[in-house]
């Protein structure tokens, strides 16, 4: 019989691989350093024989011309880059038996075995992983395009994975992508819900999972959460664990969080009850479907993160990457901002100029990520 023999979740944000200006080093040098010691002890120790990862995407593998619930990654080789980093790790071979079995469960699954993941699954794969030789079964959950699956939906599916593996010999390690309070893109990107971040990592050492199970999509909205989505997968397969902090960075935008489930932590668990959280009922409703007028707008923001020659000819002359696709006056008015390494434009809380044209909140900030970083790289070839 199959056993889950090592949980935990993880951050995954961007700026691990690309270490901007913008960022308290120090801050992302402790949330690398916790990845590595979570690898440490959901892969050293346990030993499992395959790594299941519960990653999002940022509109980097699905986008405008699929949007799926939830998929499952196949093949023999699994596929991820972001930065100029690309990873090929092993498939295991249960994710075709695991396919079937969440289908005859009544989960409606998106199958791939082709998809190239993003930095969700990246930044695990680099800090969690690393070079260990242990095959992966990546599954996606939608957390940003809907439709949106809910969190019990979510525990639902990790039930159903858990009893899986328990028809499997394998030892299995499941890891968690996503997380903690942040709104790229929009106009509170420089607001995270730090108290919302710790009530939860307070519920969650004391193992009462289901806090954020009760938790719905709004109400995760709200607190910029709805990348716990891929958590409630995992507490689903694992029940009512308690869970260690690793590590907590509250950066100026997003709050970053490493935390172990199991092997359980050693420590005596907490005991004292936590007070409900109060939300305030504010809708954001950020990130809905772009409308259709702006899809060439949109495309070309998904294109600049996957075409490093694009990104240079946008860099170069944004007029005449804007004509070559055919963005309206207004987008072209507008789409040089991109380049535009003024911290201000995502600290002002406003409206940023490309998300006011009708592009996705999400998208824009993972083109400006990409397009700068570029722009730093091709300021140091330029040096003699």
């Amino acid at each position: 019989m199959g056993q889950i023999v090592a949980a935990g979740a993880t951050v995954h944000a961007p700026q691990f691989f690309t270490y901007p200006p913008t960022e308290d080093f120090k801050q992302l040098d402790a949330g690398i350093a916790a990845m590595r010691q979570l690898g440490h002890q959901m892969l050293d120790d346990p030993k499992p024989d395959a790594l299941i990862v519960l990653g999002s995407d940022h509109l980097e593998t699905f986008f405008l011309s699929a949007a799926p619930t939830f998929a499952l990654i196949s093949g023999e080789r699994i596929k991820a880059a972001f930065a100029g980093r690309t990873y090929d790790l092993p498939c295991h071979p249960m994710a075709e038996g695991l396919l079937d079995h969440l289908v005859d469960a009544g989960f409606d699954m998106v199958y791939s075995q082709d998809a190239e993941l993003g930095h969700a699954f990246a930044a695990p794969f680099e800090w969690v992983r690393e070079k260990r030789d242990i095959p992966v079964v990546p599954i996606f959950v939608n957390t940003y395009l809907p439709p949106l699956p809910t969190a019990r939906r979510c525990a639902a599916l990790g039930k159903a994975i858990a009893d899986y593996l328990q028809s499997r010999p394998e030892r299995v390690a499941i890891l968690a992508s996503g997380g903690m309070s942040h709104y790229p893109g929009t106009w509170k990107y420089p607001k995270p819900a730090y108290d919302f971040d710790r009530w939860a990592i307070a519920q969650m050492e004391r193992g009462n999972l289901d806090a954020i199970l009760s938790l719905t999509n709004r109400q995760l909205d709200e607190v910029g959460n709805t990348e716990l989505l891929p958590w409630a997968v995992l507490f689903g397969a694992i029940g009512a664990q308690r869970g260690e902090l690793l590590t907590y960075q509250p950066t100026w935008h997003h709050g970053h969080a490493v935390m172990r489930f199991l092997p359980a932590p050693q420590r005596a668990a907490e005991t004292e009850a936590v007070a409900p959280y109060e939300f305030s009922g504010q809708v954001n409703d950020f990130y809905r479907h772009p409308a259709p007028s702006s899809y060439n707008l949109n495309k070309l923001l998904f294109d600049l993160r996957h075409d490093a020659d694009l990104r240079r000819r946008m860099i170069e002359n944004p007029a005449a990457v804007a004509q070559e696709r055919q963005l309206t006056p207004r987008e072209s008015a507008v789409i040089d901002t991109l380049l535009d390494e003024d911290i201000d434009l995502l600290r002002n809380e406003k409206v940023h100029p490309i998300v006011e044209a009708g592009a996705h909140p999400l998208g824009t900030l993972m083109s400006i990520v990409v397009v700068q970083a570029e722009i730093r790289r091709m300021r140091r070839e330029a040096k003699p």
